[in-house]
């Protein structure tokens, strides 16, 4: 077999995969919104987003989901003030300023703590922080904003530290040895060179971790409360959008308003998460220019 075979055929397998990863992906999508397009029949879109009450088994039933986007934007936005300094000064010590030996036991638990079952995460939540946070601040339940909060950072802190680790790695070392070479500290030289350098990637972490803490269903079922309100504080309890899917798909009647209604706040998440996802493409850019134009 020529080279030039081998390399059109290997080009071939690369294109059939590619393919069927998005067709895979099409499929899914077509039929999230085959089953959650009837709803808007029933009840228009604009009440169904910003629809205050969410009753789909009373009569006549309420579809208003804006209590669960509340729910899962303030869950998503507290977790990140907790995951982000801590993932991406984890990253900068992991990959800067540890010593070779702490280096590898620090990046042993980050990567142990990504490997984590959600359920056991959940269930740590449960036992451990929920009774903590009830009897510290008097609380009538430890199940609430905080909880969830605290949790989901947990989750996603090896996601942001990876990949933001690997975005300093990356950074190239003749700009290190020229900061140094031109008088500059290791801190000035963290902050004003490798830093900024690494924007791009360490922007598109962060981005990646809110996308992985607002799509995430076990914890937020186990620790969030389950209430499908507007909270008035930190620690009231709520139910972010995926909980209450999957708490609710399989008492739906298939078919039926509320069958279609979590369907419906399906196509919601995937556009939030899409949003998310263009946000650290563009973010990703903007920075990559920034950072070269810079240096």
């Amino acid at each position: 077999m020529s080279r030039h075979l081998k390399e059109t055929l290997i080009k071939g397998i690369f294109a059939v995969f590619a393919f069927a990863s998005v067709l895979i992906l099409a499929l899914i999508v077509i039929f999230l919104f085959r089953e959650g397009i009837p709803l808007f029949k029933e009840v228009s879109a604009m009440d169904f987003i910003f629809g205050k009450e969410w009753y789909p088994t009373y009569d006549p039933p309420s579809y208003g989901i804006w209590p669960l986007i509340i729910g899962s934007v303030i869950v998503t936005l507290f977790s990140c003030l907790l995951a982000v300094p801590l993932g991406v000064l984890s990253a900068v010590y992991i990959s800067e300023i540890a010593p070779a030996s702490i280096k590898d036991i620090v990046k042993s638990i980050i990567e142990l703590l990504a490997g984590l079952p959600s359920v056991v995460l959940g269930f740590f939540g449960m036992v451990v922080v929920a009774p903590f946070l009830q009897e510290t601040f008097d609380l009538p339940t430890g199940l609430n904003i905080v909880n969830a909060s605290v949790i989901l950072a947990i989750m996603a802190i090896p996601t942001i530290s990876s990949i933001s680790e690997d975005a300093l790695y990356a950074v190239p070392r003749e700009f290190k040895e020229a900061s140094y070479a031109l008088g500059a500290t290791k801190y000035e030289t963290i902050v004003k060179v490798i830093v900024p350098a690494a924007l791009s990637g360490i922007s598109t972490a962060v981005i990646l971790g809110m996308a992985r803490a607002i799509g995430e269903t076990m914890v937020v079922l186990m620790v969030a409360g389950g209430a499908a309100a507007i909270p008035e504080s930190i620690f009231d309890s709520v139910r972010p959008m995926p909980a209450s899917i999957a708490a609710e798909m399989g008492e739906a009647p298939f078919g039926g308003g509320h069958y279609n209604a979590l369907f419906a706040t399906g196509i919601v998440l995937f556009f939030m998460t899409l949003i998310f996802n263009i946000i650290a493409d563009y973010i990703s850019q903007r920075f990559k220019e920034t950072g070269s134009a810079t240096l």
